[in-house]
């Protein structure tokens, strides 16, 4: 079994969550060699035997030791490990992927370190060529072209080769090792999935092949192949999948440590940081942390990330919006489905739609109680995808999440829309849709097309006009249970994404301050919030009343 349910007890013990070695014979092969390995950055160039903590001496021994020497087979053959800022993740995967190297059986083999950035492969390439360097045995062995970033056996033909992530280095690799380096960076880009399945095809053929994902946390909300991974490994770590080819070992903090902010506390660092005293030292993290708490609100956010790896939510920039302080703490579960089934009365919200926005779509329902409740959805076509690569992971991860569609055709995201529109309608609890005037004909035409009037559709003024909004909502979030917001990834990134900008005795937020990310279901809540602030009547008490 490669799950470690009590991980979190382990962990604050500073006991090991990384299993022994499927096969012990494997493992100590592979150590003898990765011990004898010299770090050239550290003063006398010591090596990893000398100097490196035992959980890594562990993590070695789980990769070599899951290979049966017997069938040739890696039984463990995918591994994910996760550590914060400074605990010499590149020079381990330097030592490991030189340790498979040398170890290599086939001739002419390629082993392969995958960056996400030249600059991470820089990073990478420097220890393991160093580690050459700094031992006349592997020199004579083994030669570095420093200019395409290689080492490679004179003995044998294997090479090792560090590359930065592009289909045309990755296209038709035939590596049976590799290390995936900085996979949080990796979510941010687009098709990384895709790319990354290509660099490790050559397994197929090669049974005694294995995948390492090496990783800090994300500076930002995990998106697309990081997410993927990262919730997937915790999935295996936690019980909850069965897959004895994987083994997960993430250093992180319980959900409930980080709901009581124990990662405030300086007694739990090394939860985050099995090389704390060592590569990484207390006095260094403080530093840091008095920098960062000096700068903006996201910079303290972005050093829980990188040296506690504590997962990110809402952006928390200067300039954000003040509801996004309150957002998450309001959420609750809800399908559009429900919020019709316990609304009384209900108003919704359209905004953007062109080919280089997200068509937003919010309802707001208010029900008996008088609280209010809310649910968002968008569209996006697929020319958003191709020209906003940098959103591009996000969005599929709302579409797989079921938050937003991504549409081939013009015209089928009005259709769907003017479909939801319409089940409102057809509730007997619509009152009105309030909708940015600008460029919504074709939304119009398909509403008026459905028997909606002029009386059902409302404008409401953009710009500095939709401060009252704002700053409604934003009251409705800061006052306990006046408004709970359905739990939505999508909703949660726009929210994070909404900068505000100060105009005279009001309050704007643009699309322009939010650059290329996207807002616009939000900027449909707000269109809602303003129909829904006017505190319209219940069709159906407004029906009893004049029945009796």
């Amino acid at each position: 079994m490669t799950s470690c349910k009590n991980w979190n007890e382990l962990l604050l013990d500073n006991k090991s969550i990384i299993p022994p070695p499927i096969y012990k014979e494997s493992a100590e092969q592979a150590l003898a060699i990765f011990k004898r390995l010299r770090i050239s950055d550290l003063p006398g160039q010591p090596t990893f035997g000398e100097v490196s903590r035992t959980w890594v001496f562990d993590f070695v021994s789980a990769v070599f030791g899951a290979y049966n020497p017997d069938t040739g087979v890696q039984e463990i053959n995918n591994f994910f490990l996760m550590v914060a800022k400074k605990n010499t993740k590149s020079t381990l995967s330097a030592g490991i992927m030189l340790t498979a190297l040398l170890l290599s059986w086939r001739n002419d083999e390629e082993h392969l370190i995958l960056a996400p950035t030249i600059e991470v492969a820089k990073n990478a390439f420097t220890p393991a060529a160093a580690m050459v360097r700094a031992d006349p045995e592997l020199s004579a062995r083994l030669n570095v072209r420093d200019h395409v970033r290689s080492i490679e056996c004179r003995v044998t033909g294997n090479s090792l080769k560090i590359v930065a992530a592009d289909p045309s280095t990755v296209g038709g690799k035939k590596a049976g090792r590799v290390l995936i380096d900085e996979l949080w960076l990796f979510g941010k880009k687009s098709g990384a999935s895709g790319m990354l399945m290509e660099a490790t095809g050559g397994q197929a053929s090669r049974p005694e092949g294995f995948t390492i994902f090496l990783t800090t946390q994300s500076d930002e909300a995990p998106a697309g192949v990081f997410k993927e991974k990262l919730n997937y490994f915790r999935k295996v770590r936690d019980g909850e999948i069965i897959d004895k080819t994987a083994l997960p070992v993430i250093y992180e903090f319980s959900k409930e440590q980080i709901e009581n902010k124990d990662y405030l506390n300086e007694d739990f660092w090394h939860i985050p940081n099995p090389n704390l005293h060592k590569s990484v030292s207390i006095d260094y993290l403080k530093r840091v942390q008095k920098v960062a708490e000096e700068g903006e609100e996201g910079d303290l956010q972005k050093f829980f990330a990188k040296h506690l790896n504590i997962e990110i939510g809402l952006s928390l920039a200067s300039d954000r919006w003040s509801g996004a302080d309150f957002w998450e703490g309001a959420e609750i579960a809800l399908s559009f489905d429900d919020l019709i089934s316990k609304s009384e009365v209900i108003t919704a919200g359209i905004d953007g739609g062109g080919l280089d926005d997200l068509l937003g779509f919010y309802v707001i329902g208010r029900t008996e109680n008088n609280k209010k409740i809310g649910w968002g959805y968008a569209w996006a076509s697929q020319s958003v995808l191709d020209r906003r690569k940098e959103i591009a992971p996000r969005l599929q991860d709302f579409k797989n999440l079921g938050e937003l569609s991504i549409i081939k055709s013009v015209g089928d995201d009005v259709q769907e829309l003017c479909d939801f529109c319409e089940i409102l309608k057809e509730s007997g609890k619509l009152d009105k849709i309030g909708v940015d005037p600008a460029g919504i004909g074709a939304i119009m035409d398909e509403l008026e097309a459905r028997e909606f009037t002029e009386k059902d559709i409302v404008g409401i003024s953009q710009g500095w006009r939709l401060g009252g909004a704002i700053k409604t909502v934003e009251r409705w979030l800061a006052t306990e249970q006046a408004f709970s917001p359905a739990k939505q990834s999508l909703m949660r990134w726009c929210v994070g994404n909404a900068k505000i900008e100060q105009r005279a005795n009001s309050i704007m937020i643009t699309k322009q301050a939010s650059g290329t990310a996207k807002i616009d279901p939000l900027m449909a809540l707000f269109n809602a919030a303003t129909l829904m602030a006017l505190n319209p009547k219940s069709p159906s008490r407004t029906f009893s009343m004049f029945f009796m």
